[in-house]
Protein backbone atom coordinates (compact mmCIF):
# COMPACT_ATOMS: atom_id res chain seq x y z
CA UNK A 1 0.00 0.00 0.00
CA UNK A 2 1.33 3.53 -0.88
CA UNK A 3 0.57 6.48 1.61
CA UNK A 4 1.27 9.58 0.11
CA UNK A 5 3.14 12.27 2.49
CA UNK A 6 0.30 14.63 2.42
CA UNK A 7 -1.61 11.61 3.86
CA UNK A 8 0.96 10.63 5.83
CA UNK A 9 0.82 14.63 7.38
CA UNK A 10 -3.50 14.03 7.57
CA UNK A 11 -3.51 11.06 9.43
CA UNK A 12 -0.95 12.47 12.11
CA UNK A 13 -3.22 15.61 12.63
CA UNK A 14 -6.76 13.34 13.14
CA UNK A 15 -4.71 10.89 15.26
CA UNK A 16 -3.50 14.22 17.49
CA UNK A 17 -6.77 15.65 16.78
CA UNK A 18 -8.73 12.81 18.24
CA UNK A 19 -6.17 11.43 21.22
CA UNK A 20 -5.08 8.13 19.01
CA UNK A 21 -1.55 9.35 19.41
CA UNK A 22 -1.97 10.02 22.93
CA UNK A 23 0.59 7.71 25.13
CA UNK A 24 -1.82 5.09 26.58
CA UNK A 25 -1.63 5.96 30.53
CA UNK A 26 -2.17 3.13 33.39
CA UNK A 27 -5.84 3.01 33.99
CA UNK A 28 -8.32 0.35 36.03
CA UNK A 29 -9.59 -2.61 34.96
CA UNK A 30 -12.69 -1.95 33.39
CA UNK A 31 -15.60 -3.89 33.11
CA UNK A 32 -16.04 -6.18 30.57
CA UNK A 33 -19.23 -8.04 28.97
CA UNK A 34 -18.69 -11.47 27.04
CA UNK A 35 -20.33 -11.22 23.37
CA UNK A 36 -21.16 -14.07 21.07
CA UNK A 37 -19.91 -14.24 17.48
CA UNK A 38 -21.70 -17.08 15.90
CA UNK A 39 -20.16 -18.54 12.45
CA UNK A 40 -22.05 -18.42 9.38
CA UNK A 41 -20.75 -20.87 7.19
CA UNK A 42 -23.60 -20.17 4.43
CA UNK A 43 -21.68 -16.92 4.38
CA UNK A 44 -18.12 -17.48 4.70
CA UNK A 45 -15.56 -14.59 5.17
CA UNK A 46 -14.76 -12.45 1.83
CA UNK A 47 -11.69 -12.08 3.88
CA UNK A 48 -9.60 -13.89 5.75
CA UNK A 49 -10.64 -13.09 9.32
CA UNK A 50 -11.29 -14.78 12.75
CA UNK A 51 -13.89 -13.66 15.32
CA UNK A 52 -13.27 -11.76 17.97
CA UNK A 53 -12.15 -12.81 21.11
CA UNK A 54 -15.80 -13.10 22.84
CA UNK A 55 -14.55 -10.66 26.03
CA UNK A 56 -15.29 -6.96 25.59
CA UNK A 57 -14.67 -3.98 27.34
CA UNK A 58 -17.87 -1.83 28.39
CA UNK A 59 -16.10 1.01 29.70
CA UNK A 60 -15.03 4.34 28.31
CA UNK A 61 -14.48 5.34 24.26
CA UNK A 62 -11.85 4.19 21.83
CA UNK A 63 -11.19 6.27 18.35
CA UNK A 64 -10.78 5.31 15.07
CA UNK A 65 -9.67 6.99 11.96
CA UNK A 66 -11.05 5.96 7.83
CA UNK A 67 -8.62 7.08 5.47
CA UNK A 68 -10.89 7.52 2.34
CA UNK A 69 -10.02 8.94 -1.01
CA UNK A 70 -12.33 12.23 -0.18
CA UNK A 71 -10.54 12.55 3.37
CA UNK A 72 -9.75 11.52 6.31
CA UNK A 73 -13.44 10.67 8.67
CA UNK A 74 -11.86 10.07 13.05
CA UNK A 75 -14.56 8.45 14.73
CA UNK A 76 -15.12 8.27 18.74
CA UNK A 77 -16.65 5.04 19.35
CA UNK A 78 -18.50 4.28 22.72
CA UNK A 79 -17.87 0.78 24.39
CA UNK A 80 -20.25 1.23 27.30
CA UNK A 81 -23.13 1.80 24.81
CA UNK A 82 -22.21 -1.13 22.37
CA UNK A 83 -19.37 -3.20 23.78
CA UNK A 84 -19.62 -6.27 21.32
CA UNK A 85 -19.89 -3.80 18.17
CA UNK A 86 -17.73 -2.03 18.99
CA UNK A 87 -15.18 -4.10 20.30
CA UNK A 88 -15.82 -6.07 16.47
CA UNK A 89 -15.15 -3.19 14.46
CA UNK A 90 -11.78 -2.67 15.99
CA UNK A 91 -11.28 -5.96 15.55
CA UNK A 92 -11.39 -5.87 11.80
CA UNK A 93 -10.01 -2.55 11.37
CA UNK A 94 -6.63 -4.27 12.97
CA UNK A 95 -7.45 -7.18 10.63
CA UNK A 96 -7.06 -5.13 7.67
CA UNK A 97 -10.50 -5.98 6.53
CA UNK A 98 -11.76 -2.74 5.65
CA UNK A 99 -8.42 -1.98 3.96
CA UNK A 100 -8.89 -1.04 0.20
CA UNK A 101 -12.75 -1.66 0.32
CA UNK A 102 -15.79 0.42 -1.25
CA UNK A 103 -18.48 2.43 0.35
CA UNK A 104 -21.46 0.49 -2.10
CA UNK A 105 -24.28 2.71 -0.97
CA UNK A 106 -25.08 6.40 -0.54
CA UNK A 107 -28.67 7.68 0.35
CA UNK A 108 -30.06 10.94 0.71
CA UNK A 109 -33.76 10.93 0.44
CA UNK A 110 -36.16 13.22 2.66
CA UNK A 111 -36.31 9.42 5.81
CA UNK A 112 -32.40 8.65 5.05
CA UNK A 113 -28.92 10.00 4.40
CA UNK A 114 -26.12 7.77 5.30
CA UNK A 115 -22.88 6.51 4.05
CA UNK A 116 -23.02 2.79 3.88
CA UNK A 117 -19.30 0.57 4.27
CA UNK A 118 -17.71 -2.46 5.44
CA UNK A 119 -19.02 -5.21 2.29
CA UNK A 120 -16.26 -5.94 0.74
CA UNK A 121 -17.98 -7.05 -2.79
CA UNK A 122 -21.43 -5.31 -2.75
CA UNK A 123 -24.30 -4.12 -0.99
CA UNK A 124 -24.51 -6.60 2.27
CA UNK A 125 -22.65 -9.09 0.62
CA UNK A 126 -19.18 -9.66 1.33
CA UNK A 127 -19.16 -10.00 5.22
CA UNK A 128 -16.77 -11.48 8.03
CA UNK A 129 -17.92 -15.18 8.15
CA UNK A 130 -20.01 -14.69 11.42
CA UNK A 131 -22.51 -12.23 12.99
CA UNK A 132 -23.69 -10.93 16.47
CA UNK A 133 -26.53 -10.16 18.41
CA UNK A 134 -27.99 -6.37 18.36
CA UNK A 135 -27.15 -4.02 21.36
CA UNK A 136 -30.16 -1.71 21.29
CA UNK A 137 -32.64 -0.55 23.56
CA UNK A 138 -35.30 0.89 21.52
CA UNK A 139 -34.31 4.57 22.44
CA UNK A 140 -31.52 4.67 19.77
CA UNK A 141 -31.61 7.83 17.49
CA UNK A 142 -29.47 8.95 14.56
CA UNK A 143 -28.88 12.47 14.40
CA UNK A 144 -25.67 13.73 11.79
CA UNK A 145 -22.59 12.22 13.04
CA UNK A 146 -23.59 8.79 14.23
CA UNK A 147 -21.65 5.34 13.40
CA UNK A 148 -23.84 2.70 13.76
CA UNK A 149 -23.79 -1.29 12.99
CA UNK A 150 -25.67 -2.16 9.59
CA UNK A 151 -27.82 -5.36 9.70
CA UNK A 152 -29.84 -7.25 7.22
CA UNK A 153 -32.22 -8.12 10.24
CA UNK A 154 -31.91 -9.06 13.98
CA UNK A 155 -29.00 -10.45 15.08
CA UNK A 156 -27.52 -10.37 11.48
CA UNK A 157 -24.28 -7.91 12.63
CA UNK A 158 -21.25 -8.39 11.06
CA UNK A 159 -18.97 -6.11 9.06
CA UNK A 160 -21.49 -3.68 7.76
CA UNK A 161 -21.54 -0.14 9.10
CA UNK A 162 -23.04 3.32 8.30
CA UNK A 163 -22.28 7.15 9.15
CA UNK A 164 -24.89 9.37 8.82
CA UNK A 165 -24.29 12.21 7.04
CA UNK A 166 -27.68 14.77 7.56
CA UNK A 167 -30.56 12.33 9.34
CA UNK A 168 -31.67 9.33 9.61
CA UNK A 169 -35.28 8.47 10.46
CA UNK A 170 -35.15 4.90 11.15
CA UNK A 171 -36.72 2.62 13.53
CA UNK A 172 -34.00 1.80 16.71
CA UNK A 173 -32.96 -1.33 15.38
CA UNK A 174 -29.10 -0.73 14.57
CA UNK A 175 -26.08 -0.83 17.44
CA UNK A 176 -24.25 3.52 17.69
CA UNK A 177 -21.02 2.10 17.74
CA UNK A 178 -20.36 6.50 18.60
CA UNK A 179 -20.11 9.45 16.58
CA UNK A 180 -17.87 11.05 13.97
CA UNK A 181 -15.67 14.05 15.94
CA UNK A 182 -13.61 14.86 12.66
CA UNK A 183 -14.10 14.97 9.71
CA UNK A 184 -17.93 15.73 8.57
CA UNK A 185 -16.93 17.83 5.65
CA UNK A 186 -15.49 14.81 4.11
CA UNK A 187 -18.70 13.37 4.48
CA UNK A 188 -20.21 16.33 2.76
CA UNK A 189 -17.65 16.11 -0.35
CA UNK A 190 -18.78 12.42 -0.74
CA UNK A 191 -22.56 13.79 -0.94
CA UNK A 192 -22.15 16.61 -3.22
CA UNK A 193 -20.63 14.10 -5.52
CA UNK A 194 -23.94 12.56 -6.02
CA UNK A 195 -25.56 9.63 -6.16
CA UNK A 196 -25.13 6.99 -9.49
CA UNK A 197 -27.65 8.19 -12.00
CA UNK A 198 -29.49 10.77 -10.14
CA UNK A 199 -30.86 8.64 -7.44
CA UNK A 200 -31.54 8.78 -4.00
CA UNK A 201 -30.84 5.96 -3.00
CA UNK A 202 -27.55 3.92 -4.42
CA UNK A 203 -23.89 3.69 -5.50
CA UNK A 204 -22.24 6.83 -5.11
CA UNK A 205 -21.89 8.49 -8.54
CA UNK A 206 -17.98 8.46 -7.71
CA UNK A 207 -16.64 5.49 -5.97
CA UNK A 208 -15.87 5.77 -2.08
CA UNK A 209 -13.10 4.08 -1.20
CA UNK A 210 -11.75 3.22 1.87
CA UNK A 211 -7.96 2.73 1.27
CA UNK A 212 -7.31 2.23 5.12
CA UNK A 213 -8.05 2.10 8.67
CA UNK A 214 -6.53 2.55 12.45
CA UNK A 215 -7.63 2.05 15.38
CA UNK A 216 -6.72 2.58 19.34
Amino acid sequence: MKITHRWTIAVVSALALTGLATPAQAAPTAPTVQCEFTPTPENPAARPVQPPSPTASAKGTAKAVLQTNYGLVAIELDKANAPCAVHNFRHLIRSWFYQHTQCFRLTASQRLGVLQCGDIHEVEKGGPGYRFPDEVTGKETYPRGTVAMGNQGPGTNGSQFFVVHSHANIDPKYSVLGRVVWGMDTLDRIVAAGIADGADDGAPAHPVRIHFALTT
